[in-house]
């Protein structure tokens, strides 16, 4: 479904002084900073700080005031939502996006739509079925029905589905228990490295997100506050205390 990570060498992402907001009031003040191809990003920041609208800014849901957003060299500016879908941008908004009346398999059908057809999209679905096992059991059960941890696993599985270069993440952590939560940061950190995806993971959950990150962003009342290797963030004594709140 995917190539494997020596090959893939899209998913590069280019924020410069973005400017975003909502009745003339801003919300994001010139933010800007790069992602790599298959480089793991947390975008980490108290409720407020401007995560969530750069992530609707970024797959077009949210008008920029200014600024650029770039993917592999193309101003996401001149795409449509749905285009910057089929450019290889995947979100997975706050709120789980599952179909509740479809069951399991139809939603990750459903991902997999315009991706593939016939053979491809049985293979698809079946390395989904692989890495999320429960959702394998729960195949026929209808969304509504799942748990909480279910429903973000088919959520984020029916993302990776559609074979995206870029996934974008907001708060997947969020009500989960924390053995769900550390096989969704296991999941999200192997594909990554498996095929070479560029992933944006904006949470509150700070030890977790750091955990599988290549680097942090924080975000400070929609400026960047920091942007340093996930490693040093999570050392960071002061850092941690005014911004991450641990």
């Amino acid at each position: 479904m995917s190539a494997p990570a020596s090959t893939r060498t899209r998913g590069a992402v280019e924020i410069q002084s973005l400017t975003v907001g909502y009745g003339g009031a801003p919300v994001l003040h010139g933010v800007g900073f790069a992602l790599a191809p298959g480089e793991i990003v947390a975008l980490l920041g108290a409720n407020g700080a401007g995560k969530t609208t750069l992530l609707r800014t970024l797959a077009g849901l949210v008008p920029a005031a200014s600024g650029t957003l770039v993917l592999d060299g193309d101003d996401l500016a001149n795409f449509r939502t749905e285009d910057r879908a089929r450019r290889g941008l995947a979100l997975v908004p706050d709120g789980q996006s599952v179909v509740g009346e479809l069951t399991v398999d139809e939603n990750l059908r459903l991902g997999a739509l315009w991706r593939h057809r016939g053979a491809a999209r049985e293979r698809a679905v079946a390395e989904i079925y692989d890495v999320f096992e429960p959702l394998a059991r729960r195949r026929t059960s209808a969304g509504h029905q799942l748990s909480g941890g279910e429903r973000q696993m088919l959520a984020v599985g029916r993302a990776l589905i559609a074979d995206p270069v870029l996934l974008a993440l907001d708060e997947p952590s969020l009500g989960l228990a924390p053995l769900v939560v550390a096989q969704l940061m296991g999941t999200l950190r192997d594909a990554a490295a498996s095929r070479g995806l560029t992933v944006l993971l904006a949470e509150q959950n700070v030890t977790s997100a750091l955990s599988i990150a290549d680097r942090g962003v924080v975000l400070d009342l929609g400026r960047v506050a920091a942007d340093a290797p996930a490693a040093a963030l999570a050392a960071d004594e002061t850092l941690r205390h005014a911004y991450l709140g641990f």
